[in-house]
């Protein structure tokens, strides 16, 4: 009996441990996909390519955008309020930094990001904060579906 029930501690175990090694390359893989979203972005905020930056959004109405007291839906909406506050007259996109990021997998399709922005602007102010985003693996890729920033006062 002893003999057995060892057996079926060793075979639990190989299974354990096969099940957290697959799960820990879908994640190393998924994260990296998400990170590299996140540079993406980053490159294209600063060559001035706001309809790049957005490409590492969920083009959907169902995307949600939460900064200060307002809440945007859809991604349109979204790309407005970006054009209004960085391309309008007498307002400019500046230099970003993301820092710090910290992927959480949360499964194979979707990821949990928690992080820093930082904005170098022409005339020398810096504004920063940070943000909250939720990815998911859409059929086009890794895709913020829900982005949460907050800005330093």
């Amino acid at each position: 009996m002893k003999n057995g029930l060892l057996v079926a501690a060793s075979i639990l175990v190989c299974l354990i441990a096969i099940y957290a090694g697959g799960q820990t390359q879908v994640s190393g893989d998924g994260a990296a996909a998400v990170e590299h979203v996140l540079r993406t972005q980053q490159d294209a905020w600063n060559r001035h390519d706001l309809d790049a930056f957005m490409a590492g959004y969920w083009n959907s109405p169902e995307l949600t955008f939460f900064s200060g007291a307002s809440e945007r839906h859809g991604w349109q909406e979204t790309m407005d309020r970006y054009r209004a506050t960085y391309q309008s007259p007498g307002h400019e996109m500046g230099k970003l930094e993301f820092s710090a990021p910290r992927i959480v997998m949360l499964g194979a399709d979707a990821a949990f990001v928690r992080g820093e922005w930082h904005l170098t602007m022409p005339d020398g102010k810096t504004p920063h904060g940070l943000f909250t985003l939720i990815f998911r693996k859409m059929p086009e890729g890794w895709k913020i579906v829900h982005d949460h920033t907050s800005a330093a006062e």
